[in-house]
């Protein structure tokens, strides 16, 4: 009997792991599928935040408009009669300028604000009840149509592009 020595098996040497160059470039393909996806989404959730953000700034003339329906049941013509600076004074990291004319409020992004709504306005005017001033004053923000049985006061001067307002603005 002859006795066979067993030798261990050796890869062949033209036998290379990695990746191909035909792999990569599906992957880099996919990839750039995925980014044209997610950047415009992304996009429009940032001008829609800076929108919210810039919200709040009009309450500084709700007050006292609302608090001249209710004494005297008509409408601050202007900043003045409100009894705030002009409307290139009341600004954020967003808005440049609040206006109030016959008791709506526009305020028009600038500043910090995207480019795809600077020099935008935002209208918010007033809804109330006609035949009682005493029913609090609700705003009805851009494009939203007014509660039911309340009247809506000013002019909508909002030319923000619909896909950027928030779902209580449309």
């Amino acid at each position: 009997m002859q006795f066979i020595p067993i030798q261990p098996y050796v890869k062949p040497k033209h036998f290379v792991q990695g990746f191909t160059v035909i792999e990569m470039m599906v992957v880099v393909a996919i990839l750039g599928i995925l980014a044209m996806i997610a950047i415009p989404s992304s996009m429009h959730r940032i001008i829609k935040e800076q929108i919210v953000a810039a919200m709040p700034l009009a309450d500084i003339a709700k007050t006292p408009i609302a608090a001249g329906w209710a004494t005297s049941k008509t409408l601050l013509a202007d900043n003045a009669e409100a009894g705030l600076p002009g409307d290139d004074k009341i600004v954020s990291n967003f808005v440049r300028s609040v206006l109030v004319e016959n008791g709506a409020i526009h305020m028009t992004f600038g500043n910090k604000a995207h480019p795809q709504i600077k020099d935008k306005v935002l209208s918010m005017r007033p809804a109330v009840i006609e035949e009682s001033q005493i029913v609090p004053v609700t705003w009805v923000c851009g494009n939203a149509k007014a509660p039911e049985k309340m009247t809506v006061k000013g002019e909508n001067k909002t030319n923000v592009p619909a896909d950027y307002l928030p779902h209580l603005c449309k």
